[in-house]
Order: structure tokens, then C-alpha cells, then sequence
């Protein structure tokens, strides 16, 4: 495992002591690394959702009546 030394703002430091404290990490390099992973996660969650986005067929024009039949289509659903 790699070493990485950062330089954090005396607030920040005082944040990451309290996730510590919390009981949920046993130390900064703990917390740091779920940060890391969670924004790992979060990315490629991202770039899947995009290709899906991209994948789904042809292109369609958006307007303003597309939302509003979106829109009107969702309240609909949530009323029912």
C-alpha cells in the first residue's frame, strides 16, 4: 500500500475527527479511503448510466411540450 500525505484546513481536520469519533472509522486513513471509494462507486455508476443513455436508440429533440408531457405523465403516476 502507497503512503499519501494531504495538508487539510484545521476545520476539515476537526470534521474527519468527528467521523472518527462517530465510532464508523477507526482512523483518517479509514474515512479517506471510503471517500475514495465511494466517489470511485459514484463515477462508475455515472459513466454506466451515460453509456446506457447512449445506447437506448436514436436521438429526440427535447422541447418545452416533451417536459410538459414528462412532467404531466409523472403527476398522473403520482396521483394514481
Amino acid at each position: 500500500m502507497k503512503t499519501l500525505n494531504i495538508s487539510i484546513p484545521e476545520s476539515m481536520q476537526e470534521f474527519v475527527n468527528q467521523q472518527i469519533a462517530s465510532g464508523n472509522y477507526n482512523n483518517a486513513s479509514e474515512y479517506i479511503l471510503h471517500l475514495i471509494y465511494r466517489d470511485q462507486q459514484q463515477t462508475t455508476e455515472l459513466e454506466t448510466m451515460l453509456l446506457e443513455g447512449i445506447n437506448s436508440g436514436p436521438p429526440i429533440k427535447v422541447t418545452e411540450s416533451w417536459w410538459e408531457q414528462k412532467r404531466s405523465a409523472l403527476v398522473e403516476k403520482l396521483s394514481d
